[in-house]
């Protein structure tokens, strides 16, 4: 990262509980969505954390809200999102795409991965539930960089 290169606070939302109330009001909206546990720590390499899972939504037409309420559901054949769900409440958070458009340049898709290797240099692997590794977005030339508060999961 270049001295050049401002880096962005990234925060999250207050945390919403998983369920169908919640998820409904989220058709439409596209950008990342953060599956966590409400009380489970997971012990990952590096530092323990209650996230299971970096998500994204592209489109409007499979918005957040979709991804969400296929996860919810068990459509999206994610048996450790299902399997958690099934022990104790999940709670949700996401980043509305939108507000990030005049500071990243790439795809939600790129943004996605950069999330996902910044969870990896964090935590030393991948979130439990997630079974794709982030593309190599890092070999961009981004003209952001984001400095993400992991703690909420903690």
């Amino acid at each position: 990262m270049s001295e050049t290169t401002p880096t962005v606070n990234i925060y999250f939302d207050s945390p919403k509980t998983f369920d169908a109330g919640n998820i409904l009001s989220l058709n439409g909206i596209t950008g990342l969505y953060f599956i966590f546990s409400s009380s489970i720590q997971i012990q990952y390499p590096f530092d323990p954390s209650r996230l299971l899972y970096i998500g994204m939504s592209e489109k409007k037409t499979n918005s957040i809200g979709s991804r969400l309420n296929g996860h919810f559901g068990g459509k999206s054949k994610n048996v450790g999102l299902v399997s958690y769900r099934k022990v104790e409440p999940l709670w949700f958070t996401y980043i509305n795409f939108e507000m990030l458009k005049s500071i990243w340049a790439f795809r939600v898709e790129d943004l996605e991965s950069y999330f996902i290797l910044n969870f990896v240099e964090h935590f030393g692997i991948y979130p439990i539930c997630n079974n794709k590794t982030g593309l190599d977005v890092m070999s961009n030339n981004i003209a952001t960089h984001f400095k993400i508060d992991w703690n909420y999961f903690k």
